[in-house]
């Protein structure tokens, strides 16, 4: 099943240590803020500081506009994001500082509960005919223009207008090919207990 989410259709939200707001795209079905298994959102990085505390999720955060920031993980480990769709994944419970490298970022996050989803994210800067994988959700986020979706059972094309979400329940392998640049996709998969 394909549904595309229009900007319209994205939600505002603050942030959860009080200093910015998150534009909210997509959130599992009666997920909230303080109790949610995935969440899809953009938000703008406009001074250094703490992340908000998201223990017992796995996070996943993509530059898509500005010159950079680096994340330090618990005073040690360092993301260092500079190019457009660098990714960096690290664990929401982590003690992380973000430091701009000169002025304001806008950043793309995957959020998931660790114990219920394995995330898969590719970036891709330009693809022609890219079979998706198999996964329980599949979203889309094309940055500048608008992507192709092929899908072999049916023959349908979709288009994908940019700077909409498509999200792809239950997702066979080698069933649908996509066309575009500035891609970021999401895989998420159920952890099996």
């Amino acid at each position: 099943m394909i549904d595309i989410i229009q900007p319209s259709q994205f939600k505002t939200v603050p942030w959860k240590n009080g200093k910015g707001e998150t534009v909210e795209m997509a959130i599992n079905p009666g997920g909230t803020l303080d109790n949610f298994d995935w969440r899809l959102s953009m938000a703008s990085v406009v001074e250094d500081g703490i992340f908000s505390n998201f223990s017992g999720y796995t996070r996943n955060l993509i530059l898509i506009d500005g010159d950079g920031i680096n994340l330090q993980h618990n005073d040690n480990k360092i993301d260092r994001l500079k190019n457009l769709l660098d990714v960096a994944t690290f664990d929401g419970g982590n003690k992380t500082v973000g430091n701009l490298h000169t002025n304001e970022i806008t950043d793309f996050n995957i959020i998931a509960r660790t114990s219920a989803f394995n995330t898969n994210v590719s970036c891709q800067k330009n693809i022609t005919k890219h079979m998706l994988e198999k996964s329980d959700l599949c979203f889309i986020y094309s940055l500048f223009k608008d992507a192709t979706l092929s899908i072999k059972s049916t023959q349908e094309v979709i288009t994908l207008p940019c700077q909409h979400l498509i999200k792809i329940t239950d997702l066979e392998a080698n069933n649908v090919a996509i066309t575009g640049e500035h891609l970021i996709i999401v895989y998420l998969n159920r952890c099996e207990h």
